[in-house]
């Protein structure tokens, strides 16, 4: 197996903590290289500006890797999920499909167990993230509006918020008048011209990638510079195993080039970035003599407590046009009313709302119930829904629970050679209760906001966007993988760095906290760079 050149750190994964960690590092003085399964995509290889868009976004552009089934997606076994996982390998990793939600967690999101007396509290706290949130919204070109009485006091946004719509405003009247949150949405979406990007122009084909360069993926904001400054990306490069030496120290990674050829990448550092599915599924496939159950799973918790953001819809209808066709497909306007545990609801922890638009006609139609999908009903659900709508989407907290988890399967394997990700997820009776409470104050929502007709749905299971947890972080060496800095406890010279880490999920989207852990972990490396590699 011929080796590729050394490197100070060796990067798994060129997603969102990977970009930033590269980006950090390079500018520092570290010899880095990236190994990324997938490919760089050009923005014209997007299809939101097309015709076809909507239909890509069910076959090859589809967010999951089970329907798409590129070359560079690796098996995931998800019948034994009830949530299904949203993910994308390339230059960019998810935040080329992801809606650009960017929200920071709540302090009380760091302090469940303290507050509520289940889960875990974080070794961390909201204000040792507040630096590096504000830093990464600086990288990312987040455009909103400072002031949310939801959350501590923050510096400004780089940009102004994107518009909010009519339905936003019919929402922004109706929650004034009912005493209840709402908030201009926070995107990692560009309102005006930054660093080179665009602004939106409201395509709303954010989940198929952005052709206008407005929306904020790492491709953009991160990888161009690492690059230039000296980082080796190695895209179409699949691994198959982080290789330790005899004492248990990790020494680099297999994989198998675009050329079809074995190689080696070898390093002082491993840096795994391959998300919280990705990262489990290569560690446990990596065994040694010291590391027999998997690399740097002493405790026995990597790929445990998976957490999936349990997730819903309510559609408000509406009797004059909106032109909710329209609109960034991140959030127009958010809600925390119901984010913060009451236990006078019946359940704990919460559910963070977001505003959305309608969407283009094959949405439509596709979300339409049962008995409307065929003939004049289908007809008259498309007069319905097309510009004279709006969406709550409604993201659920999950409490992590070690009985959802990542495993290996062997029965099935990629082409290096590594066992599927096979995924056991149940949605725990506190999310069930929580999803129908949060949708039934979402159809009053809208019926205040002057909806006509509201449509509710079930647990939503193929919008799994957020898998997280599963190499959770913590103090202790025997009930946690990685310490406070996202460095493994069995191994000094392995970090991680994406949402695998996480000890709760909090209700919010979590790349704003996903990008500020990261930058935390490459500050933390370079004050200690000395040390990290021995």
């Amino acid at each position: 197996m011929p080796d590729t050149d050394h490197s100070d750190v060796l990067i798994i994964g060129a997603g969102l903590s990977g970009g930033i960690v590269a980006h950090t590092l390079t500018r520092s003085g570290f010899r880095v290289t990236c190994l990324e399964r997938g490919q760089w995509h050009d923005r014209e290889d997007y299809r939101g500006s097309r015709l076809d868009g909507e239909l890509a976004a069910l076959g090859p552009w589809s967010a999951s890797p089970g329907i798409r089934q590129r070359a560079e997606d690796y098996p995931v076994i998800e019948d034994d999920a009830e949530m299904k996982p949203l993910m994308f390998n390339g230059v960019g990793g998810s935040t080329i499909l992801y809606g650009g939600h960017w929200m920071r967690m709540l302090p009380s999101d760091f302090r469940v167990r303290q507050m509520d007396h289940v889960a875990d509290d974080w070794p961390i706290g909201y204000g040792d993230l507040a630096p590096y949130y504000d830093r990464v919204d600086r990288a990312f070109g987040v455009s909103g509006l400072a002031g949310d009485p939801a959350y501590p006091q923050r510096s400004d946004y780089p940009m102004p918020p994107l518009p909010i719509g009519t339905w936003g405003e019919k929402i922004a009247s109706a929650h004034h008048r009912m005493g209840w949150h709402w908030w201009p949405g926070s995107n990692s979406i560009a309102s005006r011209h930054y660093q080179g990007r665009r602004p939106c122009v409201q395509r709303s084909t954010c989940g198929t990638g952005c052709n206008e360069g407005a929306k904020a993926s790492t491709d953009l904001t991160h990888w161009r510079d690492a690059v230039r400054d000296g980082a080796h990306l190695l895209a179409r490069a699949t691994v198959s195993e982080i290789l330790v030496d005899d004492s248990g120290k990790v020494e680099g990674a297999a994989y198998r080039g675009d050329d079809g050829v074995n190689r080696k990448a070898s390093a002082d550092v491993v840096v795994m970035a391959a998300s919280a599915i990705g990262t489990p599924r290569l560690l446990l496939h990596s065994t040694s003599c010291r590391h027999r159950s998997g690399l740097a799973n002493s405790s026995g918790l990597v790929g445990k407590r998976l957490m999936m953001h349990p997730f819903t819809r309510v559609v408000g209808f509406f009797d004059e046009p909106m032109q909710s066709w329209q609109g960034h497909w991140g959030q127009s306007v958010y809600s925390m009313q119901f984010a913060e545990t009451d236990r006078e609801n019946g359940f704990l922890r919460g559910a963070k709302w977001n505003l959305s638009p309608s969407g283009g006609p094959l949405f439509a139609a596709m979300s339409a119930p049962p008995e409307a999908r065929y003939g004049t009903r289908l007809h008259e659900h498309m007069r319905k829904w097309i510009g004279r709508s709006a969406i709550w989407g409604i993201s659920c907290e999950d409490l992590p629970e070690e009985h959802n988890c990542v495993v290996l399967d062997d029965r099935t394997h990629d082409d290096a050679g590594v066992p599927a990700a096979r995924l056991h997820y149940r949605i725990s009776d506190n999310s069930k209760t929580m999803l129908t409470f949060n949708a039934k104050q979402a159809v009053a929502s809208f019926e205040e906001a002057g909806a006509h007709e509201t449509l509710s749905y079930d647990v939503l299971p193929e919008y799994g966007w957020h898998p997280l947890g599963t190499c959770r972080m913590g103090n202790d060496p025997e009930t946690s993988v990685v310490d406070r800095w996202g460095r493994a406890h069995d191994a000094g010279n392995l970090f991680i760095v994406d949402g695998s880490t996480f000890v709760t999920g909090s209700s919010v989207n979590p790349a704003a906290t996903i990008a500020a852990l990261a930058l935390r972990t490459a500050d933390y490396m370079i004050a200690n760079r000395r040390e990290i590699g021995r």
